[in-house]
């Protein structure tokens, strides 16, 4: 397990359809890659976390298109794809009372580690733990 602080970048935008396609048009044409995206809707807001290997130019190219996106801290934690390694993931926070805000995984069919990432009441703390 491989946990260490990372950044998020947050937009919250009006829930229209054809959004996370105007989103992630936006970071394909800058070539960036996206590692891992979470889409949620409450009523009529939306909220698009991405992690991307350029934030920077992420959110200069969404900037520029009168979005409004946000850089957040987060836990990345690059762990084995097999049975069971979230709940590990899970138990050790949990033990060290570690609340969970929000999380969310990626993985290929055919890969041997997938990506979480998180936000925690304590991230730092978060991170240490997960290393042990």
């Amino acid at each position: 397990m491989n946990a260490h602080l990372g950044k998020e970048i947050v937009v919250r935008i009006t829930n229209d359809i054809g959004i996370l396609n105007e989103v992630c048009k936006l970071v394909a044409e800058k070539g960036i890659d996206l590692l891992a995206v979470q889409g949620t809707v409450a009523g009529e807001i939306g909220i698009i976390r991405l992690v991307t290997t350029d934030n920077l130019r992420v959110c200069d190219a969404l900037r520029a298109h009168n979005y409004n996106p946000k850089e957040r801290d987060c836990v990345l934690i690059e762990v084995t794809h097999k049975p069971g390694m979230l709940r590990t993931v899970a138990e050790k926070l949990a033990m060290e009372g570690i609340d969970i805000e929000h999380l969310y995984v990626t993985s290929g069919l055919n890969t041997d580690h997938c990506l979480v990432v998180f936000s925690s009441s304590n991230n730092d703390h978060a991170v240490v733990t997960l290393n042990r």
